[in-house]
């Protein structure tokens, strides 16, 4: 099976649109409902892909040789699994299309993402495909994709679509901010109020860093008013751009990935970077952007910086 190419609708020009990753699991047929849900807000194209790996073929002498090529029972087990994908959109009545591609899922996934709007895969799927990803996927793909990613999870209290804010979490860098200008324009789409959060790490996980730090109930205080104040002139200037927005702002203090996995519970989109500031922050984001995306209780977006 192969796509037919599309113009999106929403004016990027990005032949494929919503990018749904498929493998025949549970979670991913998750994923294509929600994708549903995605190609209609956007007003574009919505795209199933089934990625297959191309076996390394070694026989021993010439009657070990298949009468079918290996990579062509590959590629027609691929087309067999995303004939159920063309099955649950059966009755979608907006554009669709369907494409099996050779290669590494993730891998594949990313050179596709270079003409998608969004990719949205679920947080595990059956072994080959995705499984490897939280399985290897849904962690591998959010990092180097060149769009948004949207991580299904296992754990989905609500649908795709329920009320909640968009949140996002804000720290500072020029990743942060990029995913908060996302972060707004997802809440715009989907009439939802906006939520910026700054999560100020316990004292404890200070002191690991800096033993010789200063710590006291002023300290926190006096730190929490600063990255409050931070917020409230971002939203300030969101405001500026999406005048009919309703943005609000909190410091939680506590574990960055905790905090935000409990967000995420009541959120219906979380929204991170993929890096944050310095070669040190950038390192505990990536462990955090992790960390969500393995316990988070909704969908969550990472925005490439």
């Amino acid at each position: 099976m192969s796509a037919q190419s599309s113009s999106s609708e929403s004016g990027l020009n990005l032949e494929l649109g919503v990018l749904v990753g498929f493998d025949g699991s549970e979670l991913a047929a998750q994923a294509v409902r929600y994708g549903v849900i995605e190609a209609e807000r956007r007003r574009t194209v919505l795209t199933a892909v089934t990625a297959y790996e191309l076996p390394t073929m070694i026989y021993p002498n010439m009657a070990s040789i298949p009468s079918e090529p290996e990579d062509d029972k590959a590629k027609k087990n691929a087309e067999k699994t995303l004939a159920e994908a063309v099955e649950l959109l059966r009755e979608h009545p907006g554009e669709k299309s369907f494409r099996t591609v050779p290669g590494n899922s993730a891998g594949a996934l990313v050179t596709l993402s270079a003409n998608a709007e969004v990719v949205i895969v679920g947080a595990r799927g059956r072994g080959g495909f995705m499984g490897r990803v939280l399985g290897s996927v849904s962690t591998a793909l959010p990092a180097h994709a060149n769009c948004p990613t949207i991580v299904v999870p296992e754990r989905s209290p609500s649908e795709p679509g329920a009320e909640g804010p968009v949140v996002v979490a804000v720290d500072g860098s020029d990743a942060g901010r990029v995913a908060m200008f996302t972060a707004a324009a997802e809440a715009a789409v989907r009439g939802a109020d906006l939520e910026l959060v700054a999560v100020l790490p316990a004292g404890e996980e200070w002191l690991y860093w800096y033993p010789d730090l200063e710590l006291s109930s002023e300290v926190t205080a006096r730190r929490q008013k600063q990255l409050t104040d931070g917020l409230e002139k971002e939203a300030e200037t969101l405001a500026e751009q999406f005048p009919d927005l309703t943005v609000t702002t909190s410091v939680p203090v506590g574990d960055p990935t905790e905090t935000l996995v409990e967000i995420s519970s009541r959120a219906q989109l979380t929204v991170m970077g993929t890096r944050g500031r310095g070669r040190i922050r950038s390192a505990l984001l990536g462990s955090v952007s992790r960390g969500v995306l393995n316990h988070a209780e909704g969908p969550v977006m990472v925005v490439p910086s």
